[in-house]
């Protein structure tokens, strides 16, 4: 079993390439609302999520969110802290939770495609709340934008993001495991 020292390190490892990877990797999908962007900081906290449990997934998220929206990504404020929060939060918490009870391929894609799916409606309901307040527009604007736009992006962004940590994960979750081998050899 991993130490808490080292389950640490590794998650803090994740929260840092999170942030370097909305640093390098960030770009709009949708003229019509170029504030949405795709990046793949989310991958490392689904990671996470998979390594760690839910409850170390979110806090990842939550650590992430506030070092991006305070560094790379302080155009949006508070605001996108918390919709980040609330995005990423709520995959890694249906997510890890899934796959926490049974890691297998299986179970491992269903985690996947409901995360994107509480996703996807999670942000339906922030946007609704938030959208408003962050764009100063009336709120049958962002319920205009909703169909062809917020929903397809949450999809989109989610469902790339899973597919990604889906074919990454088994590779590379062998670097931890490899790590505790090390470590129990050398006891």
């Amino acid at each position: 079993m991993m130490s808490n020292t080292k389950k640490l390190v590794n998650m803090a490892v994740l929260i840092a390439l999170s942030v370097v990877l909305v640093y390098l990797i960030h770009f709009p999908i949708f003229p019509a609302a170029p504030y949405l962007e795709y990046d793949p900081a989310d991958i490392p906290i689904i990671f996470g999520a998979f390594a760690f449990g839910p409850l170390a997934g979110l806090i990842i998220a939550v650590i992430a969110a506030v070092i991006q929206g305070l560094t790379v990504s302080s155009a949006s404020g508070i605001i996108g802290i918390m919709m980040h929060i609330f995005a990423t939060g709520s995959f890694v918490i249906v997510a890890g939770n899934i796959y926490k009870r049974s890691k297998t391929k299986r179970s491992g894609i269903m985690a996947l495609v409901l995360g994107t799916l509480t996703m996807t409606f999670t942000m339906v309901l922030w946007n609704i709340i938030f959208t408003p307040i962050f764009l100063g527009a009336p709120l049958e604007a962002v319920l205009g934008m909703l169909v062809p736009i917020i929903i397809p992006f949450n999809i989109l962004k989610a469902g790339v993001n899973g597919t990604i940590t889906f074919i990454l994960y088994k590779r590379l979750r062998g670097l931890i495991n490899e790590h505790e081998s090390v470590v129990q050899l050398n006891k």
